[in-house]
């Protein structure tokens, strides 16, 4: 029993899918490491199920901007809680850089999530039946 149904937002951003069919992938990977990195910055133009064209328009990324500043500030607030909560008595510069070094290597994560929520907001979930 899946707790996250077909037809939800949260289905297609957690689990990589199209949001107009939830059948396609959105990214080569799951793994956004692997999209960033090893997959030679090869994005899936359209879903192969439903050929939904994943850019709308001409500069609909721009917009994800800010879903990923909104990750991006969340990600930053995590660590610099935990780092002061685990290690108090550590000077300022270290706990700024444990806060660059987590968003800088999260930042795939961030840009794949901010990706799917930002295209998730404008298309709807067609059911085929």
């Amino acid at each position: 029993m899946k707790i996250i149904k077909k037809g939800s937002k949260l289905y297609s951003i957690l689990y990589n899918r199209c949001p107009e069919c939830h059948n396609g992938n959105f990214w080569c990977s799951n793994n956004p490491f692997k999209n960033m990195f090893l997959s030679g910055k090869k994005e899936i133009k359209k879903c192969l199920s439903c050929s939904l064209v994943y850019e709308l328009e001409l500069g609909f990324w721009y917009g994800a901007m800010y879903i990923s500043y909104a990750i991006g500030v969340a990600i930053m607030l995590f660590f610099w809680r935990l780092t002061v909560s685990l290690f108090p008595l550590v000077d300022v510069f270290y706990e700024m850089l444990i806060v660059v070094l987590a968003i800088s290597f999260l930042s795939p994560l961030n840009y794949h999530y901010s990706r799917l929520i930002w295209i998730n907001i404008f298309v709807k979930y067609k059911d085929e039946s």
